[in-house]
């Protein structure tokens, strides 16, 4: 997913505030899911985020173009770990953030750990 830092996405330095790398890979997980006509839940139930590691590299920064690339690295029956990075590409390349996230998947009726609906496993299994 690509898009421009807005003036709303940094702090008073024009620096992107630190948070907002997380709201960055939450809306590039759910752009996944929607570029292939799905929806981050189903009947069945909906990920939640179980353990994040974050690590920041460079700072971004008011009207830079950044990218966010999700790779699978783990995918278990109802649990998978992404790695997330955030980079710019514009004006000038960099590494600016990157992390792990384990999401576990729960169900819409007991709000407990369930096996990962069949369609979002296909869909996991190509992020590698």
């Amino acid at each position: 997913m690509r898009f421009r830092v807005y003036y709303e996405d940094t702090d008073c330095g024009r620096i992107i505030y630190h948070a907002n790398y997380l709201k960055y890979c939450e809306r590039a997980r759910s752009e996944i899911f929607f570029a292939n006509e799905l929806s981050p839940y189903d009947q069945q139930g909906f990920f939640v985020v179980q353990s994040l590691q974050a690590q920041f590299f460079a700072p971004g920064k008011l009207g830079d173009t950044l990218e966010v690339l999700t790779r699978l690295k783990e995918l278990k029956r109802v649990s998978v770990i992404l790695e997330q990075e955030v980079l710019r590409v514009a004006p000038q390349s960099a590494r600016l953030f990157c992390m792990q996230v384990k999401l576990g998947f729960i169900s819409q009726a007991t709000h407990t750990p369930t096996p990962i609906s069949a369609p979002f496993i296909t869909l996991l299994k190509s992020l590698i």
